[in-house]
């Protein structure tokens, strides 16, 4: 089992930066796959990118490829989301999560193959 906990959200100017982290307990951190979601008001959770296990391989949503930039740190237990050139249209809760059986390249992009989520880091993009 694994606790992820979110960090680094904030108010930032569109074309601004922000870089969120997601701390993970438990030895096995190492095994699993990680995810970062992200969900507007009203809106359905929505995928941002995912990370392999050795973060040798990374997947983006299109709304995100070129801005966003995923990796992750095995030794310290932590996956990062680098957010730059943000627009209005990335206010969102970020969600890291993770997943401990991935058999496809789809698999990343569906929340279902998730098996633990935190609690979120609201980013809000100022226009």
């Amino acid at each position: 089992q694994v606790q992820l906990v979110e960090s680094g959200g904030g108010l930032v100017q569109a074309g601004g930066s922000l870089r969120l982290s997601c701390a993970a307990s438990g030895r096995t951190f190492r095994r699993y796959k990680m995810g970062w979601f992200r969900q507007a008001p009203g809106q359905e959770r929505e995928i941002v990118g995912g990370v392999s296990v050795t973060g040798g391989s990374v997947y983006y949503a299109d709304s995100v490829k070129g801005r966003f930039t995923i990796s992750r740190d095995n030794t310290n237990r932590t996956v990062y989301l680098h957010m730059n050139s943000l627009k209005p249209d990335d206010t969102a809760v970020y969600y890291c999560a993770a997943a401990q059986t991935i058999y496809v390249l789809s698999d990343y992009y569906s929340a279902r193959s998730y098996d633990y989520w935190g609690q979120g880091t609201q980013v809000t993009v100022s226009s």
